[in-house]
């Protein structure tokens, strides 16, 4: 049975599902949204967690040990029921393990804990993945939130940035329409430092952030408040939205989809990360809301 966990602090206060371990909320001390409320209109989802793959893979079909095996979009963590393990009046922690119907897809063994936590006006959220198992751990692990685009705060939505900590010039990447990486990189939209958002951008699918020199950017409008959002040890980044929606979809990623043309192994897929038997691998990312106006 899906619940709704409640955390909060006296700046915010989240909303998290078992359904995904999914964040279904976020507002601010005033009550607030700045998070996308699931309107099917646009987009029914708010903010899954992508696991074991980010994106797509090659006909939905992975390779382990020469045994194919199904497994859609964006895996399946977003759509299984996780267990409540903690919780407290700022903090909570959900967990999913494998099981006989994880293993039909994916066959490891593995153990995933999500931990929420509010602190003052940060949002963290940790995952740590541990190989349970006896043999190396091939994955990748995704956060997916869709923040409110404008955000509630009197910002004209086309006045939005996304300011990154650091210049970013390399090329981007992008899907075809299988979902799979496309093999020449493009320019980057990223004046210097500052990407501003515009529906057309996402007419060609997510921008995908590969040779990312950032770990940390800011999003929102000049002269009104903005978040910050911190993913210090993910490599990989998406930025997406259905053109013309009213969210923006800031997506730290350890990962990505499946090249064109690929049909090896899932260990020696591009982006994956292996785990040997016995140890952890932490994921981490915070949205952090200002105090102060944007310059």
């Amino acid at each position: 049975m899906t619940d709704i966990v409640s955390i909060r602090s006296d700046r915010l206060s989240a909303e998290i599902s078992t359904l995904g371990a999914e964040l279904h909320a976020l507002r601010d001390e005033a009550g607030r949204d700045l998070l996308w409320d699931g309107d099917p209109a646009w987009w029914t989802g708010r903010a899954p967690v992508l696991f074991p793959i980010v994106g797509a893979v090659a006909n939905d079909t992975i390779h382990v040990d020469g045994t194919a095996y199904t497994l859609a979009k964006h895996g399946f963590a977003r759509k299984t029921e996780w267990e409540l393990v903690e919780r407290t009046e700022s903090c909570a922690t959900f967990r999913l393990e494998d099981s006989e119907a994880t293993r039909a897809v994916y066959p490891f063994a593995f153990r995933l804990d999500l931990r929420f936590t509010i602190e003052g006006a940060t949002l963290s959220m940790i995952a740590t993945l541990d190989n349970i198992g006896t043999r190396d751990l091939p994955a990748s692990f995704g956060f997916h939130p869709a923040l409110r685009w404008p955000l509630p705060y009197g910002g004209a939505k086309d006045a939005h940035r996304v300011i990154f900590a650091a210049p970013e010039p390399a090329p981007i990447r992008r899907i075809d329409g299988a979902g799979l990486m496309r093999p020449a990189p493009e320019p980057t939209p990223v004046a210097g430092d500052t990407l501003a958002p515009d529906a057309n951008l996402f007419e060609d699918d997510a921008i995908i952030f590969d040779r990312l020199a950032s770990r940390s950017l800011i999003f929102g409008a000049p002269d009104t408040r903005g978040l910050q959002v911190d993913f210090p040890d993910m490599p990989e980044l998406g930025i997406w939205q259905k053109p013309g929606a009213p969210y923006l979809c800031i997506e730290p990623w350890a990962g990505f989809a499946d090249p064109q043309g690929y049909a090896g192994e899932l260990r020696d897929k591009p982006g994956i990360l292996k785990l040997p038997a016995g140890s952890s691998h932490r994921f981490m990312m915070a949205i952090t809301l200002g105090s102060e106006t944007l310059k």
